[in-house]
């Protein structure tokens, strides 16, 4: 076996170790990144796909880790999704072809109004983006 490789063994008592709320911390905001990178590159449907996959993922952390701290992950969700519908407003004053006109149509008012929802549940508007999302706050 090479330098530096692990045993099976060794490897057992790592997955052991691992906590999975911090493996659920380390997905949503992986997936927060991916969000705001996949609205810029106008793939909507991959950035629905991530914010979708946020929302599922954050309900299970409550009680599993800092209250502040899951305010701040769903402040981000709540951001991307705001980000999300500009994008698809965006879209749809613009004429592009039909698979986006279609991602729009399907999602626009179904996330423009969690994202409305989001932010009035949380007391607040788009006051920054979430952790380690500078800069996409206000754009259009």
């Amino acid at each position: 076996m090479a330098e530096g490789e692990l045993t099976p063994e060794q490897l057992a008592e790592q997955i052991k170790a691992l906590k999975v709320s911090d493996l659920l911390l380390s997905t949503v905001s992986t997936l927060g990144q991916l969000a705001y990178v996949k609205v810029d590159a106008k793939q909507l449907d991959e950035a629905r796909l991530a914010i979708d996959s946020i929302a599922a993922l954050l309900p299970s952390l409550e009680g599993q880790i800092d209250e502040q701290l899951l305010r701040d992950f769903n402040q981000l969700l709540a951001n991307a999704r705001l980000s999300y519908a500009s994008a698809i407003s965006g879209v749809q004053d613009s004429g592009p072809g039909p698979d986006v006109q279609e991602a729009a149509s399907e999602s626009e008012a179904d996330v423009g109004s969690e994202a409305a929802a989001e932010a009035e549940t949380n007391g607040s508007g788009v006051q920054d983006s979430g952790p380690g999302q500078e800069g996409h706050a206000g754009d259009s």
